[in-house]
């Protein structure tokens, strides 16, 4: 499992911190379930795009990436899977 792979939301890590359970600000619906499961997914898909932004070519090449595999990834909107 590389760096990326474990990055987790802002929002999840300062619950995480400080210890509360995240499972407590879920919502109750099912489609405010999927809406903040969306919303989860595309702040994962931000963070690690950030992170993934400030790599050198040295660390790129560890995780199995071309700096221009890393360009077109980072490059991508967040409508992007």
């Amino acid at each position: 499992m590389s760096t990326i792979d474990t990055i987790r939301p802002a929002q999840a890590k300062d619950a995480f911190a400080a210890g509360r359970d995240t499972r407590a600000a879920q919502p109750k619906s099912r489609a405010a379930h999927r809406l903040w499961t969306s919303f989860l997914l595309w702040m994962q898909k931000r963070e690690s795009r950030c992170v993934l932004r400030e790599l050198t070519d040295d660390q790129l090449r560890d995780v199995g990436l071309t700096p221009s595999e890393a360009r077109t990834e980072v490059s991508k909107s967040f409508f992007w899977d």
